[in-house]
């Protein structure tokens, strides 16, 4: 019965994280290059700290990217550019610039 309990819980658990934008990826928000945001609206800047590093590094930059994009979309934006960073360097603080772009 015990293990009923256990399991109950973290199924729960885990439906709680799955609608988390970090977890699930952001709709209506795409990445563009600089240039093509010469044409857009600027909405905001963006910062987040990964908030995992070492062999969580790659999960923990996906995470705050997505959550980065869902910020952006509540925002107003349907676009972002993020900085660029040096292949293979540590990440400690993701910013990007948030904008509207077409009608």
């Amino acid at each position: 019965m015990r293990w009923i309990l256990v399991a109950l819980i973290g199924g729960i658990s885990l439906a709680a994280c799955t609608s988390d934008p970090g977890f699930t990826g952001v709709s209506g928000v795409r990445e563009i290059t600089a240039q093509e945001s010469a044409q857009c609206k600027y909405i905001s800047d963006i910062s987040m700290n990964p908030g995992v590093y070492g062999q969580l590094a790659t999960q923990g930059l996906k995470y705050a990217r997505n959550k980065v994009m869902a910020e952006a979309r509540v925002a107003g934006a349907n676009a972002i550019v993020f900085d660029q960073a040096t292949p293979g360097a540590d990440v400690y603080q993701l910013h990007a610039v948030a904008y509207h772009c077409g009608p």
